[in-house]
């Protein structure tokens, strides 16, 4: 029986494909950059007892409440840290945790917070519009919604929402300033719409306006970019890095970020004598990226926008 299927609280996406890829074996040393509420860090910790160690890094602060419940059990063997994952070579010095032999990555928002109204990420929940992953970020949705000009608006959920409607909604948006809450944000941007275009969509009218504000909000790939550099210094030799993204633009992220450091030379193709001095710090894993089966999907639909890619250090 999957792991998956055995935690009630919030179901840890592609678990058996993320086991099979950071291979995690007794005494191992892991890294969990968004342990959220713990699922993929308890099934990490089963393999790496009695005398492993796991580093759990989240920004939110509720989540790390939950993840210290779930995995209370594991005592010392369990780091904990209230943290942005962009900080991530520091919290590893801070906490003498490196080399380690896997880092993973979820970049999903956790169903903790989706379910949690007053968080204001979803569109089905009414509440303030906040979207921010801990209370200590400056900038809110609200900030976003309210003052952004017109032009900014329409191209932060053009490029992060890729949104094709993104200038009427945004103008909507505008001409019926100020908006409070979730619910009436989503109303606005469903009014900006045609109905045939509503009825046409397989997705809420709201999501992609939603997530691209979330993004911004938390600079999430800006710091995924940073992150993902900091991986290659805490990396042992065969120590592996693990990917779960869930929108086009982190995974691209990942993408290049991969086979850039697996590349054996970066100069212009066509180059007959390589000059660039690059050498490749990384092996490919998963060449395809890997997606979640139809039976999880079906048990978790939340799971069906999931890609995950692996990648090993070189010496």
């Amino acid at each position: 029986m999957s792991v998956a299927m055995s935690l009630p609280i919030h179901a840890p996406v592609l678990i058996d494909e993320v086991i099979e890829g950071l291979q995690p074996e007794p005494g191992g040393s892991f890294i969990d950059c968004t342990v959220g509420p713990g699922g993929h860090a308890a099934a990490i910790l089963e393999r790496i007892a009695p005398s492993g160690r796991l580093l759990g890094i989240d920004a939110d602060p509720e989540a790390l409440r939950v993840s210290q419940s779930k995995l209370s059990s594991y005592g010392e063997a369990v780091t904990l840290v209230n943290d942005n994952f962009v900080n991530l070579e520091d919290i590893s010095e801070r906490y003498q945790f490196h080399p380690v032999d896997g880092i993973l990555f979820d970049l999903g928002v956790s169903s903790l917070q989706l379910d949690t109204a007053e968080r204001g990420f979803s569109f089905n929940l009414d509440a303030p519009l906040d979207m921010r992953f801990g209370p200590g970020q400056w900038l809110t949705a609200s900030d976003v919604v309210n003052t952004f000009s017109e032009q900014e608006l329409a191209k932060l959920i053009h490029t992060y929402g890729e949104e094709r409607h993104s200038r009427r909604i945004a103008r909507h948006i505008v001409q019926n300033r100020p908006v409070a809450t979730t619910l009436g944000l989503a109303r606005l941007i469903e009014q900006a719409l045609h109905a045939s275009t509503i009825r046409r969509a397989r997705i809420h009218p709201a999501t992609r306006t939603f997530m691209a504000l979330r993004i911004a909000v938390n600079s999430e790939l800006q710091n995924l970019e940073l992150a993902l550099k900091q991986t290659i210094n805490l990396l042992r030799p065969g120590g592996r890095l693990a990917v779960i993204s869930y929108h086009s633009l982190e995974d691209r992220i990942a993408k290049q970020f991969m086979r850039h450091a697996a590349a054996n030379c970066l100069c212009p193709t066509g180059t007959v004598v390589c000059r660039c001095g690059h050498l490749p710090t990384l092996k490919l894993i998963s060449r395809k990226v890997i997606k979640p089966t139809s039976l999880e999907i079906e048990s978790n639909p939340r799971s069906r926008s999931a890609k995950l890619r692996i990648a090993e250090r070189l010496n």
